[in-house]
């Protein structure tokens, strides 16, 4: 039987900091998002990956990679957001099983209003509490164990071979915008 490696007391202390943290500071951005906005947590970050995207989309599958969110899960998202007018999805001429998720510009503009209120909860709530020395730890060390859960075997491979498709975006060559 293996040896378990129990927390020591400061590893117990930072689990239960970051745990508590992030529940609590999730918590805080939903409940703004949700009452000024009508949006939830996935469906800013949704909006947020996408507008930094090349052509502001993603491969849904790259999409669901990205978010840590199942493909289904996504897609039950998308299709909410679609039918406010936020998300379309557009299919790869090249690759009937590649779908990508676009945002329009109705998404743009409410990503515009909603993102301040959030930055500023974000800062409020962390950020203005740390050092520049405790961010910079924060951001090397949670940096480095999420390259480690997220470089699994084979999973990093299969998200690069999922990113292209020739032909892409051929209807904002012809000049139809969302």
């Amino acid at each position: 039987m293996a040896h378990t490696r129990w927390l020591n007391d400061e590893e117990k202390r930072a689990w239960t900091a970051f745990t508590t943290a992030h529940a609590l500071l999730y918590r805080r951005l939903e409940q703004r998002l949700k009452r000024e906005f009508g949006l939830s947590g996935l469906q800013y970050e949704i909006m947020a990956r996408l507008s930094g995207a090349a052509d502001r989309e993603m491969r849904m599958a790259e999409l669901a990679s990205a978010l840590v969110n199942s493909k289904s899960g996504l897609t039950y998202q998308i299709g909410q957001m679609e039918k406010s007018g936020l998300v379309r999805r557009r299919s790869c001429p090249s690759d009937d099983r590649a779908v990508f998720a676009v945002l329009t510009d109705d998404g743009v503009a409410l990503l515009e209003r909603a993102a301040p209120g959030h930055v500023e909860t974000v800062r409020e709530l962390l950020f203005d509490v740390l050092t520049p020395d405790q961010v910079r730890a924060l951001a090397d060390g949670l940096g480095e164990a999420t390259r480690r859960m997220a470089d699994g075997p084979g999973e990093a491979r299969a998200a690069a071979e999922e990113t292209t498709c020739s032909g892409a975006d051929t209807e904002a060559a012809a000049g139809i915008h969302a």
